[in-house]
C-alpha cells in the first residue's frame, strides 16, 4: 500500500486536466516519514486517489506525476516500458542525426529524466527526486533497451538543489574514451564534450534550427553565444562567406574551431572572439558593422519565473543590438531557452526593441525544439525553447 497524500478541497483540477505537477501549496496533509523520491497516491479531499506520483519533500513541486492511473504498479517494468516507448517514438522520427533526445521528461511520462543518446553513448540527467530514486533500474534499462556501450550520468544542474539532490556526474555504465566523441547531424560533422560541455555536451534542442540556417543564410554571418559553433557550421555550409562568432568561454570557442576544421571548411572564413557578447554588440554598433543573418542563442535569463522581469530587460537589450546591425533585408534568429518567457511575452520584447531601434521588421516564422523534444498540450511548461526569424524591411 503506498502513502497517500490527501489535496486540499479544489487543487485536483489541474490533475484532471493531466498536468503532472502538484504544488505543495495543493496539498492538505502528507505522511511525515515519507521519503524522498518514493511513489505516493495523489488523493482528492475525500480520499479518492488520482494519480500516482514520486515525492519530493524538498521541492516546490512536491509531487510529479508517474501515472494518472492509480491501480498502475511503479516498479523496474514500469519505467523500462516507458524507455522502451519513448525510443521506440524517436527510431520512426526523420531526425537527420545519430544524436537525439530520447527522454524528455514529464512529456515522455518520466518526469525529471532527460536522456540525450550520441551515437554509441547514452548521456542522463536525473534531475528529480523521483527519476534519482529509481536511477540504478532506469540505467541498466538504458543500456539494454539501446546497446550502446556507455550510460554516462550529467547530473550536474542547478535544478537539483531545489530536489535537495546533491550534484554528481560521472559513468553509470562502461567507460567514456578520452576527449570528445564526434555526432553527424545534416551531414555535418561537431565534436562533443560529454563531460563538460552544457546541458548533456550538446544543444540537441537547435538541430531543426540548424538545418533552416543553413537555408536562409546570407553572406555575412554573425553568431552570438556561438558555443562550439553548431550555427556557424550551419551557416558555412549555407554559403556564408564570412562568419563572426562570439562567445565568453575560450574552451567552447577551441572546440568551435575545431568543428570547423573536421568538416574541412577554410580559416580565413571564420572569425572567433572571446568576449561578452553584450559588450561585443556594443563595440560592433559602434564600428557600424552589418550582417545580413544573426543568430542570437543566449542561456537562460530567466530560471524562474522570479527571474523574469530582469530577464526581459536583457532580452531586449540584446534584441536591440542585433536589430541595429542587420543590413537592409538581413534576418535576426533569436531565441529564448527561459520557461518562464511564454512566446507571446519574448514576442512583445522583441518587437519592443525593434521599435527602440527604430527599424522595421517583420516576422517569418516562430521556431522551437525539434520533434525529439515532444510537448505535451496538458504540460504548456515542457515548451521551453522559443525562437523568431526576423527579417528587416527594406
Amino acid at each position: 500500500m503506498v502513502a497517500q497524500v490527501i489535496l486540499k478541497p479544489g487543487k485536483e483540477r489541474s490533475l484532471l486536466r493531466a498536468h503532472p505537477w502538484v504544488f505543495s501549496g495543493a496539498i492538505a496533509r502528507a505522511p511525515k516519514d515519507v521519503r524522498s523520491g518514493e511513489t505516493v497516491a495523489i488523493c482528492r479531499a475525500d480520499g479518492r486517489a488520482l494519480a500516482l506520483a514520486s515525492y519530493s519533500p524538498s521541492s516546490q513541486i512536491r509531487a510529479r506525476v508517474l501515472s494518472f492511473d492509480p491501480a498502475q504498479t511503479i516498479d523496474a517494468s514500469f519505467f523500462e516500458q516507458r524507455l522502451s516507448k519513448a525510443l521506440l517514438e524517436r527510431e520512426l522520427m526523420p531526425l537527420s542525426s545519430n544524436a537525439y533526445r530520447w527522454v524528455h521528461g514529464e512529456a515522455d511520462g518520466l518526469p525529471g529524466l532527460i536522456v540525450d543518446r550520441y551515437g554509441d553513448v547514452v548521456v542522463a540527467q536525473f534531475l528529480a527526486a523521483g527519476a534519482e530514486a529509481h536511477k540504478a533500474g532506469i540505467a541498466q534499462a538504458l543500456l539494454a533497451l539501446s546497446g550502446a556501450g556507455v550510460v554516462y550520468e550529467r547530473s550536474d544542474a542547478d535544478v537539483r538543489a531545489l530536489e535537495g539532490l546533491a550534484s554528481t556526474s560521472g559513468a553509470l555504465h562502461g567507460e567514456l574514451s578520452p576527449g570528445p566523441l564526434e555526432i553527424e547531424e545534416n551531414g555535418l560533422r561537431y565534436l562533443v564534450d560529454i563531460r563538460n560541455g552544457h546541458k548533456t555536451g550538446f544543444y540537441l534542442d537547435q538541430r531543426d534550427s540548424r538545418a533552416l540556417l543553413a537555408e536562409i543564410a546570407g553572406e555575412r554571418v554573425l553568431n552570438c553565444f556561438c558555443y562550439t559553433g553548431g550555427f556557424s557550421l550551419a551557416a558555412r555550409r549555407g554559403g556564408a562567406k564570412s562568419v563572426l562568432s562570439i562567445d565568453s568561454s575560450g574552451e567552447a570557442l577551441a572546440l568551435a574551431r575545431a568543428n570547423w576544421e573536421l568538416n574541412g571548411f577554410a580559416g580565413d572564413e571564420a572569425t572567433w572572439l572571446e568576449a561578452d557578447v553584450f559588450a561585443a554588440l556594443r563595440e560592433l554598433r559602434d564600428r557600424q558593422r552589418q550582417f545580413d543573418t544573426i543568430v542570437l542563442d543566449p542561456p537562460k535569463f530567466a530560471p524562474t519565473a522570479g527571474h523574469v522581469e530582469r530577464a526581459a530587460r536583457a532580452y531586449k537589450d540584446i534584441n536591440l543590438l542585433a536589430i541595429k546591425l542587420l543590413a537592409d533585408g538581413g534576418r535576426l534568429m533569436t531565441f529564448s531557452c527561459s520557461g518562464g518567457v511564454s512566446i507571446d511575452l519574448f514576442q512583445k520584447i522583441v518587437a519592443g526593441a525593434a521599435a527602440d531601434a527604430h527599424v522595421e521588421v517583420v516576422l517569418e516564422r516562430r521556431l522551437g525544439a525539434g520533434l525529439d523534444h515532444p510537448v505535451r498540450l496538458a504540460f504548456p511548461e515542457g515548451e521551453y525553447l522559443k525562437g523568431l526569424v526576423l527579417r528587416r524591411a527594406s
